[in-house]
């Protein structure tokens, strides 16, 4: 076996490991959008921490966080009420819910761009908002939680090598597995 191999084999038995050990199930549900949903767009677009430090709701294992914190994030941005963007949020989920029944091909990713782009015309048409406008403000959210989510990677690496669980080599493995999305956990 090639060394790269045993390197490459070596890091992802201690990213699978750390997953295991550490209980981070949002690490492998982050990376993985099951249908081509609206919600799931708007859902991934969620930050990990609101604009006043709030926990957002993203409960261990939870997809996304809290729903309601994008339109409150969304509506803070575009000076909308947040009661409009919580109303064109669920018209847009609503109207592009998948077909009961079904589920996407084996394999297959959705098109988060273009579901981003969907969602951010809807939202611009329903709120009478420049489609730009909507579109950089969930840009921003999105990079928002990216950031937290990869703080908060950090906090628990961190934590598990004081606690003797991983040495630092391990945790520079994962956070250097996640950045090159190999696995999720931290951001895309």
């Amino acid at each position: 076996m090639s060394r790269m191999k045993r390197i490459t084999l070596g890091l992802s038995a201690g990213a699978l490991a750390l997953g295991a050990g550490l209980g981070v199930t949002g690490m492998a549900s982050a990376a993985e959008t099951p249908t081509p949903s609206a919600s799931a767009s708007a859902e991934s677009t969620a930050p990990a921490t609101g604009s006043a430090g709030t926990d957002n709701g993203m409960r261990g294992g939870h997809k996304g966080g809290d729903r309601g914190q994008i339109a409150s994030d969304l509506a803070t941005k575009l000076g909308v009420d947040e009661a409009k963007v919580t109303d064109a949020l669920k018209a847009f989920r609503d109207a592009n819910k998948p077909a009961e029944g079904t589920t996407p091909a084996e394999g297959t990713k959705p098109d988060r761009s273009a579901m981003d782009a969907a969602m951010a015309k809807s939202l611009a048409a329903s709120l009478g908002v420049e489609e730009s406008k909507v579109t950089a403000a969930l840009e921003e959210i999105r990079a928002a939680g990216q950031a937290g989510r990869a703080a908060e990677l950090k906090t628990r690496l961190d934590q598990a090598v004081t606690d003797g669980k991983l040495t630092q080599a391990e945790a520079d493995a994962v956070t250097k597995a996640v950045e090159a999305g190999v696995i999720g956990g931290g951001g895309h």
